[in-house]
């Protein structure tokens, strides 16, 4: 079973530092991550995502290569790579996997302007060295779905940050 992390940032850049600390602890296998996106809100009041991977250009790239082998078959490949390519485009840009496109959007809408929230999956972590590594970049816990335990440790750490002073 996997749990849900979402973390308010002052900026897109600051969410993006601990986005990638996660993907380098994720080297370390110290965690595991299905899904990590940032969710910023623009001046204009919309919600941007930042997704880990582009499902679009996916779909591109293997209705692309589908197309050409059907395109090779038929004696046609240039029109085999341009239809595949475009119901690639169509199905990845339709499709979703991770987090909810819809909720994290509805979950953002919260944000001040500006104000950046990292929705992380996690299937599986080892919590303490996690917290430690990125306790320092301070934030705020939007929402989780970790149990009354956990969710305590992950605001206290994060929380620390805020308490002390600035030098």
């Amino acid at each position: 079973m996997s749990d849900l992390v979402a973390i308010v940032y002052p900026s897109e850049a600051k969410a993006e530092e601990v986005r990638q600390r996660l993907l380098k602890l994720q080297k370390e296998y110290l965690i595991v991550i299905s899904d990590a996106v940032i969710a910023v809100k623009t001046d204009s009041g919309g919600i941007k995502l930042n997704q880990l991977v582009n499902t679009t250009a996916i779909g591109v790239m293997t209705g692309s290569f589908w197309g050409l082998l059907i395109g090779v078959l038929f004696l046609n490949p240039i029109l085999g790579v341009a239809v595949g390519a475009a119901s690639g485009a169509l199905s990845g840009a339709l499709s979703d996997f991770g987090i909810d496109d819809s909720f994290m959007k509805e979950l953002s809408a919260s944000l001040q302007t500006g104000n950046a929230a990292l929705f992380v999956l996690i299937r599986n972590m080892t919590a303490d060295k996690v917290l430690k590594e990125i306790k320092d970049a301070g934030g705020t816990v939007l929402k989780t779905s970790l149990d009354e335990t956990k969710e305590k440790a992950l605001r206290d750490a994060l929380a620390s940050v805020a308490e002390r002073p600035a030098t």
